[in-house]
């Protein structure tokens, strides 16, 4: 069988982001995008795929959710284990309802658009430009590169910071309500884990969090491992579907094991051959 190359610009908007170009137009582009990712470690850059396009992208996720990784459980900020040893308040004992699904990434083939997209040669050139990072490098980890988060009625996703430093998504389809996406910019650092901050958020402190209406078609750069975050819980029969295309600080980093087996549904040889092996020391 001989698949059919896909012509990325077909489907991103480069009329409005021409990311694949040099000059004034892109140049201007990467700097308010640099602006907005030093504010708060994020930007979301409004119709970033082509409108006529996205049905395309919700068939490809509806083709591949019945492969999503349905997992049902409590979690703590961090997906760690109950720490007694603390008092009840503290984050790493804040324990929340999880139910939600994420199709792993070997569901995404040469067939895939939202492969094609990762893929395009114009693409993380230019999150990397835009999150101005030395070190930036696609997520290793042959589950979790490309991944497709969905959710449905009475599900969410809550407060928790990403094991990959930097994370680009892509919102292809809503709920019929609800699903915000709610953050807490920069909350902590390689150096700080900033536990007092991080429990005023988890109490509720409106003034540290910011909401966005994220719209099918609109792409958010994200700096999701530093950034504490959460997928308010949604309403309605219509599935949520967000594409996950995953950057990292360090070459070859996969998930932990533990992670793994959690969002994916599986561990890999690789999960533990490199289990330990990420460079720095924040909690996950």
């Amino acid at each position: 069988m001989i698949l059919k190359k896909i012509d990325v610009k077909q489907y991103i908007n480069t009329d409005l982001y021409p990311i694949d170009q040099s000059g004034s137009a892109s140049e201007s582009l990467i700097a308010s995008s640099q602006a907005s990712i030093r504010a708060d470690g994020c930007v979301v850059l409004k119709s970033f795929l082509r409108a006529g396009r996205i049905e395309e992208l919700v068939q490809e996720c509806d083709r591949v959710e019945s492969h999503g990784h349905r997992n049902f459980t409590r979690t703590n900020p961090y997906f760690t284990s109950d720490r007694t040893d603390l008092p009840v308040s503290h984050p790493l004992r804040r324990f929340y309802d999880r139910s939600n699904a994420f199709v792993p990434a070997d569901n995404f083939g040469a067939e895939s658009i939202l492969r094609a997209i990762f893929d395009w040669p114009a693409f993380s050139p230019f999150i990397k430009k835009v999150l101005n990072e030395e070190n930036f490098y696609p997520y290793a980890d042959p589950l979790a590169d490309v991944t497709v988060n969905l959710a449905e009625q009475g599900n969410g996703f809550p407060w928790h910071f990403d094991t990959n430093n930097f994370t680009v998504t892509l919102a292809i389809q809503n709920a019929e309500s609800g699903g915000n996406f709610e953050y807490s910019p920069m909350v902590r650092s390689l150096t700080d884990e900033n536990y007092s901050v991080v429990e005023k958020v988890l109490d509720g402190d409106k003034e540290l969090i910011k909401t966005i209406c994220l719209e099918p078609g609109d792409l958010q750069i994200f700096k999701g491992r530093y950034s504490l975050h959460r997928v308010a819980p949604l309403s309605g029969t219509r599935k949520r579907y967000v594409a996950i295309f995953s950057y990292v600080a360090e070459p070859g980093m996969v998930s932990s094991p533990q992670r793994a087996k959690e969002l994916y549904g599986r561990v890999l040889p690789i999960h533990l051959e490199r289990a330990g092996l990420r460079a720095d020391s924040l909690v996950d």
